[in-house]
């Protein structure tokens, strides 16, 4: 979905200003989201639910909350969703009805693992022969969905080049929306400054994103970028040809001998008079 979540590439909010000596939690409660997340990941719903429950706060509400008040709103937006609290619940703070998860929830030794390396997204299964090779130039495609993707706005529409392929993982289009996993081959593609974001940024810099192969398409080769720019040119010609206003051709009507009589008495009286 496109909302303010989106902001990569944007130029009108200022510097990231970066705290000198930042501490992990600024205060307890953040401790305490980041271990609700750590120990429901995976029992209310997969990690891309969680990122689209986040997507999707009030844009104003998202400039000015901080990062982990983000995690605590997917929190309650998921909980709220999957009847694990009512609104009610969620207002007051105190539980009406004994609901909880079925799952257990992970047990504490496997946190540090999680935390250090995530949980794996690759699978063994899916669609796993990929349709781009490395140094194949491709184009993000402009793509516009009403829900969750991993696919950033100010790529689509742009020109890279595949620099690697990891392999088949997670979906996360899909995932996001109880639609399956649906694996995939994914890409480190290769994006020139410049093509993202104008002449003015250094020739020599470059952007490295992992995209999904949904994501992308083949870019067409220069030979036939020249054919198809030449046939444009035609195109165009011909319009401007059947546009154009023709010219009717004028034709000299002969005079009447009368006419030419009365013209040439006229012509006569005039010197006449002169003399």
């Amino acid at each position: 979905m496109n909302s303010i979540h989106d902001m990569g590439g944007m130029t009108c909010y200022g510097p990231v200003v970066r705290e000198e000596n930042e501490p992990i939690f600024h205060a307890p409660w953040e401790r305490q989201v980041f271990a609700m997340t750590m120990l429901t990941m995976g029992k209310i719903d997969t990690l891309d639910a969680f990122r689209h429950a986040g997507e999707r706060m009030d844009p104003v509400h998202y400039l000015s909350s901080t990062y982990y008040e983000h995690w605590l709103a997917g929190l309650e937006t998921l909980a709220v969703e999957k009847g694990l609290l009512s609104p009610e619940e969620l207002e007051t703070g105190n539980a009406q009805q004994a609901n909880g998860s079925p799952e257990p929830p992970l047990p504490p030794e496997a946190i540090p693992a999680i935390v250090n390396h995530g949980a794996p997204c690759d699978r063994p299964a899916g669609k796993h022969k990929p349709r781009f090779q490395p140094r194949d130039r491709v184009i993000a495609r402009n793509l516009n969905p009403p829900g969750h993707t991993r696919l950033p706005r100010y790529v689509r529409g742009k020109q890279g080049v595949i620099h690697h392929v990891h392999g088949t993982f997670v979906y996360p289009d899909t995932n996001a929306h109880g639609r399956g996993e649906q694996p995939q081959p994914l890409y480190s593609v290769r994006f020139a400054a410049r093509e993202l974001w104008g002449p003015t940024t250094p020739r020599r810099d470059h952007l490295y994103i992992d995209l999904w192969e949904d994501y992308l398409e083949l870019a067409p080769s220069p030979e036939k970028k020249r054919k198809t720019a030449k046939a444009a040119a035609k195109t165009r010609a011909r319009a401007a040809t059947r546009r154009k206003p023709k010219k009717r051709a004028t034709v000299a009507r002969p005079v009447a001998k009368k006419q030419q009589r009365t013209a040439i008495t006229s012509n006569t009286k005039r010197k006449s008079s002169r003399a």
